[in-house]
């Protein structure tokens, strides 16, 4: 037992604990607890996007990517820069129109309630799986530290994130991401220096042997007959297609990042936020997956078996082979990844139930009062994704099941998204036709065929817009607002 590391990481877990919940004080009503009072620099905001992209899935799932593959992941990471140009000069300019807490106000305003509650409620089912299952992800690192269960461990970091997040709000979230991200960033580059320096004739060395195993290929333009080239996951035209429309439903339509967005002081800071954000993200991944390299470089010089599971070799190494004080210190940068996505899901989450489902209909409820349910919210959520967490064990690969997830509603949302923002038409039932439609087809295809998760979201957009748009055609004329009505009424007379 390594009482030093374990002494850092139990520090860092009470430090980072107490600065969030430090952010309690000055919390008025639902704009200070779920916008964090519109007072964030773009900065900040920018790096809690980063941060909340960057969950435990990304820091121990993409270096075991590389390991098994080449650097073809950063294919998709292309298609996010489109995707933040999307949805900077489309979706952006309808979320600062007035004061808006959710992205599903957007909904409610163009179709209606009914919309409204069901693009709410993907959202709070497709975070709430993706979200455990991510929560599973840091058990695996914790139970290579502790030697607890797996259940403990889930316990653990649920708990202790619930706690900040449920007193500090979007403050907290945002603030302790800047922090958390600083910490991971540095533990990779930590982890980067270290592992070379154990592998004999260093880079030379590396570059020669990945070379050979053409570990640094990135582009696969390969066209492939039938329905292997969309079985294909990290080919140019599925990461570029598959990254901008999987990235535009995310940052565009999630509330987990577009409650980011919200929380700058204006429309042009927001944008400065988002873009800014794609260059840290490149960086970050590069830098995991040079990692992912580096070790089946020293794994293969040193003629070691790899663990069973491969998402355990990142961890399992800086736990194993780190000098005393830096594995502590990695090993709290992958905790800070997994509280700080844990902490904007359950603050997200329980925006979207307060605003999109109890002040709808509640609209007379005070200040003090919404405030108090969007406290019991949070903890209702943390306990949720505990339990969904304890029955996400069974993963194989943590991130691509977090993605696929993630993936599989994603086109329905961005579809009714597109359709309100492009259209002026359909109305209420289009959209919800649209919407049954986009991701009906989508898990047909997720359980019928072997199309990879990177095409399901364009496949599901454009199912979604196609059908709304044409269901909009058989639908009758559109309601006359009241004033008309009452003058058409008075010419009848």
């Amino acid at each position: 037992m390594r009482y030093f590391d374990l002494a850092i990481i139990l520090g860092y877990l009470a430090a980072i604990t107490l600065f969030g919940a430090r952010f309690r004080h000055g919390q008025k009503n639902l704009k200070d607890y779920f916008l964090g009072g519109r007072t964030a620099p773009w900065w900040a905001i920018s790096l809690s996007i980063v941060s909340a992209e960057t969950s435990t899935l990304t820091i121990i799932g993409t270096p075991a990517l590389a390991y098994g593959g080449n650097l073809g992941f950063l294919q998709i990471v292309l298609g996010y820069l489109l995707a933040r140009i999307v949805i900077s000069f489309l979706f952006l300019p309808h979320y600062f129109r007035g004061e808006m807490f959710t992205a599903y106000e957007l909904m409610r305003r163009r179709f209606g309630e009914n919309v409204r509650k069901i693009t709410a409620s993907i959202f709070l089912v497709t975070r709430a799986l993706a979200e455990g299952v991510r929560v599973f992800a840091i058990s695996l690192v914790i139970s290579i530290v502790l030697g607890t269960g797996e259940i403990a461990s889930i316990v653990v970091i649920v708990l202790l994130t619930l706690f900040y997040t449920f007193e500090g709000g979007m403050t907290a979230v945002i603030w302790t991401d800047v922090v958390q991200m600083t910490l991971y960033v540095f533990g990779a580059i930590a982890s980067f220096v270290v592992i070379l320096g154990k592998i004999p004739g260093g880079w030379e060395h590396v570059s020669t042997v990945a070379e050979s195993f053409h570990k640094f290929t990135i582009f696969d333009f390969r066209f492939a007959p039938n329905m292997e080239f969309f079985s294909r996951t990290y080919s140019f035209w599925a990461g570029v297609a598959g990254g901008c429309f999987l990235t535009t439903a995310t940052h565009g339509t999630d509330q987990l990042m577009v409650q980011r967005l919200l929380s700058a002081r204006d429309e042009r800071q927001s944008r400065m936020a988002l873009m800014a954000s794609w260059v840290v993200i490149l960086v970050q991944f590069v830098l995991f997956l040079m990692i992912g390299v580096l070790l089946y470089v020293y794994y293969g010089d040193f003629h070691l078996l790899p663990p069973a599971q491969r998402d355990r070799i990142y961890p399992e190494f800086v736990w194993h082979n780190m000098p005393p004080g830096i594995a502590g210190l990695i090993i709290a940068a992958i905790l800070a990844a997994a509280m700080a996505n844990l902490s904007a899901a359950l603050n997200s989450l329980a925006s979207t139930t307060v605003v999109d489902f109890y002040r709808a209909r509640a609209k007379s409820v005070s200040d003090a009062a919404a405030l108090k349910l969007a406290r019991f919210a949070t903890i209702g959520w943390g306990l949720l994704l505990l339990a969904i967490a304890i029955a996400a064990r069974r993963s194989k690969s943590v991130l691509e099941v977090g993605l696929t997830i993630g993936s599989i509603p994603m086109g329905a949302l961005l579809g009714v998204f597109l359709l309100g923002v492009l259209t002026k038409k359909p109305r209420e039932t289009a959209a919800i036709t649209g919407v049954i439609a986009g991701l009906g087809i989508v898990i047909a295809i997720h359980f019928t065929t072997p199309i990879a998760w990177t095409w399901y979201v364009l496949i599901g957009t454009c199912t979604t817009f196609g059908v709304g748009l044409a269901a909009s055609l058989f639908q009758g004329p559109a309601p006359l607002p009241p004033l008309e009505t009452t003058l058409q009424a008075n010419s009848k007379e």
